[in-house]
């Protein structure tokens, strides 16, 4: 899905700054997926496999 105030690349960018490494899928070893309008299936694998969802918002805190 898409995040209300950030393009993806802007999202990538901020992730990296803060340290994050940023991977195009979903497995055991995420720590966080950012779910935004309309998530599919990122956000489905994550809950099936007990990744934690956040929020556009808890992601800006977070890369504060």
């Amino acid at each position: 899905g898409s995040l209300p105030t950030l393009s993806r690349d802007a999202a990538k960018a901020m992730a990296e700054r803060a340290g994050a490494k940023v991977a195009s899928s979903v497995s055991a070893k995420t720590d966080y997926v950012v779910a935004g309008e309309d998530a599919g299936s990122k956000m489905k694998k994550a809950n099936e496999l007990g990744v934690e969802v956040i929020s556009e918002d808890a992601f800006l805190q977070m890369t504060a």
